[in-house]
C-alpha cells in the first residue's frame, strides 16, 4: 500500500509536466491532472474492494502492482503520441489525454489497499486498528511519493525517465512478492521482466519535446531563418521570447518593441534608468535596456534558476552588477526592491499564456507602486481573445490604483482585436510619442482605455480568477 499509494501521486505530479509542452500549464490542466487522478482512485478502490471478496486477494495484490508497473510504463508512450494533436485544442484535449493517462494507472495501483486490507481484516473488534494503520501507511507513501518526487526527482531529471522508475518499482515490487510466496513461477516471472523491458524500451524511443527541462518549463530555441543570429525561446508550448545573439537592440517582438517605445518616451534620450523586470524569459528587453542607455540598472525578477543558466549557455546572458537576477517568485521578491527605487516596472512573467494570478490584483498594483518612483512607469503584457475579459479585468484594476492608464495592442480606431496587449500605466501623462499607431496596431486613449473596462470586476487576492477570465482562439 505504501509502494502503490506513493507512485499515484508520483505519477500524478510527473503527469503535470509530461503534458505541458503540449497544452500549457493552466489552472483547468492542473485540475484536470488532479480530477483524473481522484477518479482512477475512486474507481480503483470500489473495484479492488469487490475482485478482493471473490479472487485469491494475494495473487490480486501481485497482479496489481505488476499491471500498475506496466502501464506507468506506458505513460510517456501515449502523451508522446498523443500530445501533438493536442496543441492548441485547449481544456478539453488537455482534459482527455489526462485521463486516458492517469485514470487506469490510478485506479489499479488504487485497487491494491482494499485488496490488503480484506487480507489483514481477521477480527472485527481489531477493525478500526488494523484500517487506521493500512490508511496511515497509505497516507505515508503518498506524502513521501510527493516530497520526493518535487524535491528530489523534477530537479534531477527529465520527466520521462522518472516515470521509468516509477513503473520499474512497481514491477519489481510485484515479481520480488510474486516470487517469494510462489504466485508467480520463472516463467511468469521472465514474462513480466520481459513485458517491462519492452515497454520501457518503447518509452525511451520517443524523442522528448524539450530541449532542455527545468523546475518549471519545458524549453526549447529555434533559430530564425531569415536571421541567423535571431534565436526564438519557446517555453513549454508557447514562444516566450526574441533573442538576437549580435544585436541587443533588436527587438523581434512587437509587444516588446511597444515596451520599448514607451519607456524611451516616459523618459529623456539616453538617460540611465533604474527598471525592475517581472520575469527573465530570453532577457531581451533588459539587454536592450544595458545597451542602450548605459549606466542603467536592471533587475531581473525570475522564478527559473535553470532557465537563467540556459540563457547563459545558450543565450549569450551575462549578469552584471547593472544587470541583476533575483530567484524566486516575484511577489515574494519584490518585497526586498527598496521604496520608490524604480523609473519603470516591466510586468512580462507568464504561467501559460495567463499573467500569474497573485501578479495580477490590486494588491500587487500597490507593491508595485511602492516601488515605482513618483511619476514611474508601469507596463504590463496580457494576453488574451475573444470578449478580452482579462484584459478588461487587469485594465480596470490598474485603473482603480493609476492616473493614466493607456492600452497598446493589435486593432484599428481604439477596437481591440486580442492577442498580445501592452497595459501602460502611470501617475503623470503617458506622452503621445508611446502611442503605437500602426496599420495593425493601435493605442486607446484614457477615455478609450476607461470605455473598453467598463465594469469589469478590479481583480483581489481573494478574487483573481485569471485563468477563467482568459479567453483563447
Amino acid at each position: 500500500m505504501f509502494i502503490a499509494a506513493g507512485a499515484v501521486l508520483m505519477l500524478e505530479i510527473l503527469a503535470v509536466r509530461l503534458l505541458a509542452p503540449y497544452v500549457g500549464l493552466t489552472l483547468e490542466t492542473t485540475t484536470a491532472i488532479i480530477g483524473a487522478a481522484l477518479a482512477g482512485i475512486a474507481g480503483g478502490a470500489a473495484i479492488g474492494g469487490y475482485l478482493a471478496d471473490r479472487t485469491d486477494t494475494r495473487r490480486l495484490v501481485v497482479a496489481l502492482l505488476i499491471g500498475g508497473g506496466l502501464l506507468a510504463l506506458l505513460n510517456v508512450p501515449i502523451v508522446r503520441w498523443l500530445g501533438p494533436g493536442a496543441r492548441g485544442e485547449g481544456e478539453l484535449a488537455a482534459l482527455a489525454i489526462t485521463f486516458i493517462t492517469l485514470v487506469p494507472v490510478a485506479a489499479v495501483l488504487s485497487a491494491v489497499s482494499p485488496a490488503v486490507a480484506h487480507l489483514q481484516l481477521h477480527d472485527l473488534r481489531a477493525s478500526g486498528t488494523v484500517v487506521g494503520r493500512l490508511s496511515a501507511w497509505a497516507t505515508a507513501g503518498a506524502l513521501i511519493g510527493t516530497f520526493g518526487t518535487g524535491f528530489i526527482l523534477v530537479p534531477a531529471m527529465s520527466a520521462s525517465s522518472s516515470v521509468l522508475i516509477v513503473g520499474g518499482i512497481l514491477v519489481l515490487t510485484g515479481i520480488a512478492l510474486g516470487a517469494s510466496s510462489r504466485m508467480l513461477s520463472m516463467a511468469g516471472v521472465g514474462a513480466v521482466a520481459l513485458s517491462a523491458i519492452v515497454l520501457g524500451g518503447w518509452s525511451t524511443s520517443f524523442d522528448s519535446p524539450c530541449e532542455t527541462e527545468t523546475r518549471y518549463h519545458c524549453v526549447n530555441l529555434e533559430v530564425d531563418p531569415s536571421r541567423p543570429s535571431g534565436r526564438v525561446l519557446q517555453l513549454d508550448d508557447l514562444p516566450h521570447s526574441y533573442v538576437d545573439l549580435n544585436d541587443p537592440t533588436y527587438l523581434g517582438f512587437e509587444y516588446i518593441q511597444w515596451m520599448a517605445k514607451a519607456i524611451d518616451a516616459m523618459n529623456p534620450p539616453k538617460d540611465p534608468l533604474d527598471v525592475v523586470f517581472l520575469g527573465g524569459g530570453g532577457f531581451t528587453l533588459p539587454r536592450w535596456l544595458i545597451a542602450t542607455r548605459p549606466g542603467s540598472s536592471a533587475q531581473v525578477l525570475e522564478v527559473d534558476e535553470e532557465l537563467v543558466e540556459f540563457d547563459e549557455e545558450n543565450l549569450g546572458l551575462r549578469t552584471s552588477p547593472d544587470l541583476r537576477v533575483s530567484v524566486g517568485d516575484a511577489r515574494i521578491s519584490m518585497l526586498d526592491v527598496a521604496d520608490d527605487s524604480a523609473d519603470v516596472v516591466i510586468g512580462d512573467a507568464f504561467g501559460n499564456l495567463s499573467v500569474p494570478w497573485h501578479l495580477a490584483t490590486a494588491e500587487w498594483t500597490d507593491e508595485v507602486k511602492r516601488v515605482l518612483k513618483p511619476n514611474g512607469l508601469y507596463a504590463l503584457n496580457v494576453i488574451d481573445e475573444g470578449p478580452m475579459d482579462l484584459l478588461r479585468a487587469e485594465a480596470n484594476t490598474l485603473l482603480d490604483a493609476f492616473d493614466q492608464v493607456r492600452i497598446v495592442t493589435y486593432g484599428e480606431s481604439e477596437r481591440p482585436t486580442g492577442s498580445n496587449a501592452v497595459i501602460l500605466a502611470s501617475d503623470r501623462p503617458i506622452p503621445r510619442a508611446a502611442a503605437t499607431e500602426t496599420e495593425f496596431t493601435t493605442t486607446l486613449s484614457q477615455p478609450a482605455v476607461e470605455a473598453f473596462a467598463g465594469d469589469a470586476q478590479v481583480l483581489r487576492d481573494d478574487y483573481a480568477p485569471a485563468d477563467q477570465l482568459l479567453s483563447t482562439p
